[in-house]
């Protein structure tokens, strides 16, 4: 397949796009190597892959010196005419969007990213999908979606009316999107709702990151909700196999959905929602003592009330993408952990 695959500088477009490339698709990558978080890394990871960091520039396709299959384009979404010109000359066959203003804290600060980025940017994904004949878009939700829901694990079936943070609305304004043009144009959508991503070449905003550099530095760590949090931890090499088997299933209509009793996560139409987890939540202080047993060294905690936008408990309900599409996540939370830790020591060393 041709592949249009968006946020490849990011941890799971990187991964995802390695994995793709080395099955033998045709993919071509696509970034805006925004200022979120570290931009060195991100041209880190797209080195990694052969793209030279001099040879990148702005709306042009640069050929992967490592791979004849793999293309990368900085663009920003929100950059309509770029984008569909873009559709128009490559004809793809599926496009996973994975390109996002991520962040549920940070949509507290800079609202305006979330509107431009998940929004009208998902919004041009869409446009372009329609027009040029793909017979697949796979797009990021997030378990964010899930919002104040506290029956647990989280299912795609249950209702995701409340969310609380700007993050997670523009999330679950993808999934209503997605679904408008499935019903409209027949375009075959599925949402990936997922949870809590760590591993090598992860975010330097999430727990682990951040944790393991304190713990190093012999600084304190932030512990929100004074510890008193779960969170379902999902491996990156777990998530990866999940989108894949994903990609190759473009959903049909549910013929079985009924108006009278609305199911959330599929419809008549080609649309198909699933939670990628790892269906074993973790106490947070437990992650935190794994960190410490791997590094040797015992963290000062500086325990915190909880931040507004988060939630005290995620855990996913995955039995539909193990039903449908025979996907079980393999990766134990200190296997991931470790290799996470290795990863990091080598990197920063």
């Amino acid at each position: 397949m041709l592949l249009l695959l968006t946020g490849t500088a990011g941890f799971i477009g990187f991964h995802l796009a390695n994995r793709l490339i080395a099955r033998g698709d045709y993919v071509v990558g696509l970034d805006s190597i925004n200022d979120y978080y570290d931009t060195g890394l991100k041209y880190a990871r797209l080195e990694y892959a052969g793209i030279p960091r001099d040879e990148i520039e702005y709306g042009k396709l640069v050929n992967s010196r490592a791979h004849s299959n793999y293309r990368f384009i900085q663009l920003n979404l929100e950059d309509r005419e770029a984008l569909q010109q873009l559709f128009a000359q490559e004809k793809f066959d599926a496009v996973v969007n994975l390109a996002a203003q991520a962040g549920v804290r940070y949509s507290l600060i800079n609202p305006q990213a979330y509107l431009d980025s998940n929004i009208t940017g998902f919004l041009n994904i869409l446009e372009g999908c329609r027009h040029h004949g793909v017979k697949h878009l796979a797009y990021a939700s997030s378990s964010s979606v899930y919002g104040l829901n506290e029956k647990m694990p989280f299912s795609t079936h249950d209702n995701v009316d409340h969310p609380i943070s700007l993050y997670a609305a523009s999330k679950k304004s993808n999934e209503l999107m997605a679904h408008t043009y499935s019903h409209l144009f027949g375009l075959p959508t599925t949402g990936l709702r997922f949870f809590t991503v760590y591993g090598p070449w992860g975010r330097p905003d999430m727990a682990l990151f951040l944790f393991t550099k304190a713990i190093l530095a012999n600084k304190p760590i932030q512990v929100f909700n004074e510890g008193r949090m779960i969170r379902d931890f999902t491996y990156i090499d777990d998530i990866v196999e999940g989108i894949v088997r994903v990609i190759d299933n473009p959903p049909a209509g549910n013929p079985d959905w009924s108006g009278m009793h609305p199911d959330p996560a599929t419809s008549r139409a080609p649309y198909k929602l699933y939670n990628i987890g790892n269906q074993n939540p973790v106490n947070l202080l437990d992650f935190i003592r794994a960190i410490e047993d791997k590094l040797g060294r015992r963290a000062v905690m500086e325990l915190l009330p909880m931040q507004p936008g988060d939630v005290a408990a995620t855990s996913a309900d995955v039995s539909d993408l193990a039903n449908d599409l025979g996907y079980h996540p393999a990766t134990p939370v200190k296997t991931g952990i470790d290799r996470f830790l290795e990863w990091y020591l080598e990197y920063y060393a």
